[in-house]
């Protein structure tokens, strides 16, 4: 499809500056079994095309579902009248602007093939998995799932790019409430956190079967546990938490769309400013941030972004101090600011807009019994369930499934509906220690929002365990 759009695309292109056409075909399954139940199976492919035509600093788009000759050129002649339509009415742009003509190709590294497992084997993982939480009578509500996804990126420029990236993720999920008659507890793993790149092989390393069990009885230790005190403590939050920090208070904040308005009538603006760039100390020494869509299984990695950007590894917040937003190729002209390749669409349908990919925390050098230890008094809090933040990013309410106590060193009683607050600002700042490696987990989210009209995208996420001092935290209603 690839050689046959390429040469159907440069035959018809118009003269313009610059044109493009990237296309995508996504094949997908969804296996669910709720309690003894096997949900219907879903299964879906999609496949279409988008022209991207640019001239004199205006834009035309048109995307469409035929591939045929006939529907490349007629996708051509709608994104050159909705430029030449336009053309005054958009942004300003650069009219000199030298877009990219890139080579390469990426593919996930996928060990044993989604097809190469039977439907059958793979239902009897998810009944065995929800068998394993039927442990006893107070749990009303069991579910498992396995989603996978087969996705073909194309990209061709009129001057001869091309790019092609193949990408396979694999996102399980499992979700148990037990329930008495004061209370209901939920255990889950927080909207498939652990969702990666990569085939089948992914669900016997994610070691499903022992997970399982092991929710479902902190579901009913959950039931039994008092709330979460409430007052202002240490909080250590573990990765499968990180990840929606990580996401709401430093990735939302620093895509450089949001810092110019671009996003202020749907999701809100950011604190952050131009100006804050270079000097900013947005965390204490141990917060280092970094964009890096090269990490292996990470769920938002490629090699080119939607504009034929190529991907690098770059640190966003250095020893805690702010140095790069992330901002595609067209924001870095407009904004003046330095940026990132990550100019990212849901889909055929839809026009790139700046998107985080992989964000990763990076490890610090102390290991779990160490922040432990180190605490006098404080909370232990894990998976989170819900999340509040303001419109510019910067005030934040989270509220996580399971809680722990330390005190004086030592993990000790379980809490229920452990929550806390905080600016983020203030909330970096306090970071007092950064776990090793061996507490460093690959994690992430399929379900990101975010553009009008609204495009649902991947993120990467990785990180350590980390400790923060002087956290408000508090619990629910007794």
């Amino acid at each position: 499809m690839q050689k046959e759009l390429k040469s159907i695309f440069q035959k018809h292109c118009p003269q313009v500056a610059f044109g493009s056409l990237r296309w995508v075909q996504k094949e997908s399954e969804i296996i669910t079994v709720r309690d003894e139940n096997l949900e219907p199976l879903r299964r879906e492919r999609d496949l279409g095309l988008m022209i991207t035509l640019w001239d004199q600093g205006a834009w035309g788009y048109a995307a469409t579902r035929n591939t045929s000759e006939a529907g490349v050129r007629e996708a051509i002649e709608m994104a050159r009248g909705h430029l030449e339509r336009t053309a005054n009415q958009q942004l300003p742009w650069p009219k000199d602007f030298n877009w990219p003509h890139p080579q390469g190709a990426y593919e996930s590294q996928v060990g044993q093939p989604w097809q190469g497992v039977s439907l059958q084997d793979k239902v009897s993982l998810l009944m065995d998995m929800n068998a394993s939480m039927k442990c006893h009578n107070n749990i009303v509500y069991r579910e498992s799932s396995l989603w996978c996804a087969d996705e073909t990126h194309g990209y061709i420029t009129h001057e001869g790019g091309e790019v092609l990236q193949k990408i396979t993720f694999v996102a399980p999920d499992i979700s148990v409430t037990a329930a008495n008659d004061n209370d209901a507890q939920t255990r889950s793993m927080s909207g498939r956190a652990l969702v990666r790149q990569g085939g089948f092989e992914l669900i016997e390393q994610l070691n499903l079967m022992d997970r399982a069990p092991v929710m479902a009885n902190d579901a009913l230790a959950l039931l039994d546990a008092p709330n979460c005190p409430s007052d202002r403590r240490h909080v250590l939050l573990m990765p499968d938490q990180m990840i929606l920090q990580i996401h709401e208070s430093i990735g939302h904040p620093l895509e450089t769309d949001r810092i110019l308005g671009d996003e202020r009538n749907y999701a809100g603006t950011t604190f952050v400013t131009p100006e804050m760039f270079g000097s900013y100390q947005y965390g204490s020494k141990l917060l280092n941030v970094s964009f890096d869509p090269g990490m292996s299984s990470e769920i938002a990695s490629y090699a080119f972004d939607d504009e034929g950007n190529r991907a690098q590894k770059q640190y966003l917040i250095k020893d805690g101090i702010l140095e790069c937003p992330m901002g595609s190729v067209g924001s870095m002209a407009r904004s003046g600011l330095p940026g990132v390749a990550n100019a990212r669409a849901t889909n055929w349908n839809r026009a790139p807009i700046d998107r985080m990919a992989n964000l990763n925390l990076e490890p610090g050098s102390s290991s779990f019994k160490e922040m432990v230890s180190s605490v006098e008094k404080g909370v232990l809090m894990k998976t989170n369930r819900s999340w509040s933040i303001d419109d510019s990013r910067n005030k934040f309410q989270f509220g996580c499934e399971w809680g722990q106590l330390i005190e004086n060193g030592e993990l000790t009683t379980i809490v229920k509906n452990p929550n806390y607050r905080g600016v983020s600002a203030n909330f970096w700042r306090n970071l007092e220690a950064v776990g090793d490696t061996s507490t460093f987990e690959i994690m992430g989210t399929p379900f990101c929002g975010k553009g009008e009209p609204n495009q649902v995208i991947r993120v990467g996420h990785a990180s350590p365990t980390c400790l923060f001092g002087d956290v408000a935290v508090f619990g629910g209603e007794k």
